[in-house]
């Protein structure tokens, strides 16, 4: 069976895409505590990684790094959000894909700490 959202093609699907990926972004900013955090340290990592970066890889790899912990939060939210409208009781399964969530974003933010401790330090 088909879902009945899908069927939009062309310009009107990507112009719908463009509006819910919107959507999304902005609802996580407004409810996702830790991703406002995120983006905070991004506004800020960004220009840093292009003024401390010596070489256009290194500028990539220091920016991709933290725009990982961004992708990694958004997949973490709707995880949780998920989660939450399956059921609010607890559950072992529950707390599990909540905590491997979770534990993907540490990896995600090891992962950046990693990479520019290795290009600034290295």
């Amino acid at each position: 069976m088909e879902s009945p959202f899908k069927g939009k093609t062309g310009l009107r699907r990507i112009l719908n895409a463009a509006h819910y990926s919107a959507d999304g972004l902005r609802a996580a900013y407004r409810h996702e505590d830790a991703f406002r955090q995120e983006i905070w340290l991004t506004l800020v990592a960004v220009p840093l990684a292009l003024w401390l970066g010596d070489t256009a890889v290194e500028r990539a790899l220091m920016i991709a790094s933290v725009v990982l912990v961004l992708v990694v939060e958004l997949l973490n939210s709707a995880v949780e959000a998920t989660v939450d409208r399956v059921s609010l009781e607890r559950h072992e399964l529950a707390k599990r894909a909540k905590d491997v969530g979770s534990a993907a974003v540490l990896v995600a933010l090891l992962n950046a700490a990693v990479v520019w401790g290795l290009l600034l330090f290295g």
